[in-house]
């Protein structure tokens, strides 16, 4: 499986966009161990903001263990990922990635997310919070058989 993440950028990145860059491609190969290693001890995942299928308090996935059991009930149930980032807007410890992400489910659909991914880091470059804002019946609305 290769790397699908599409973003013409120059080499040298601001750090929160080099961690949102490396988070994307762990994703799509699958790589589980790496992509935690991304992430500071105390770091936290909403994605999406708010209450969701994933999170129904709304309040995030906390620390390593609550981050590697949000891999396992939301990545680890596609078949394949597909970042399209069509924007970036790097300031600070922060970096917000415009685009869209497209999961390959099974059962042959596909599903398209917009959404505004904004990372943060810390002096490590570690990822310390990562929010996800997008619209969970506009993503189900694209849901279609994946040769479509």
């Amino acid at each position: 499986m290769g790397v699908d993440v599409c973003w013409d950028t120059a080499a040298s990145q601001p750090p929160a966009r080099l961690a949102s860059l490396r988070s994307m491609d762990a994703v799509v190969r699958g790589a589980k161990d790496e992509w935690l290693k991304l992430f500071a001890a105390d770091g936290v995942i909403e994605d999406p903001v708010g209450p969701s299928m994933f999170d129904e308090e709304g309040k995030g996935h906390h620390g390593t263990e609550g981050i590697s059991a949000f891999w396992d009930l939301t990545i680890a149930n596609v078949e394949r990922f597909q970042f399209t980032i069509r924007d970036s807007h790097a300031a600070g410890s922060e970096c917000a990635n415009v685009g869209t992400i497209t999961t390959y489910l099974p059962g042959g659909y596909r599903v398209d997310t917009d959404g505004v991914f904004v990372y943060r880091v810390n002096e490590a470059g570690l990822v310390t919070s990562m929010r996800a804002f997008w619209e969970t019946e506009r993503a189900m609305a694209t849901a279609r058989k994946a040769d479509e």
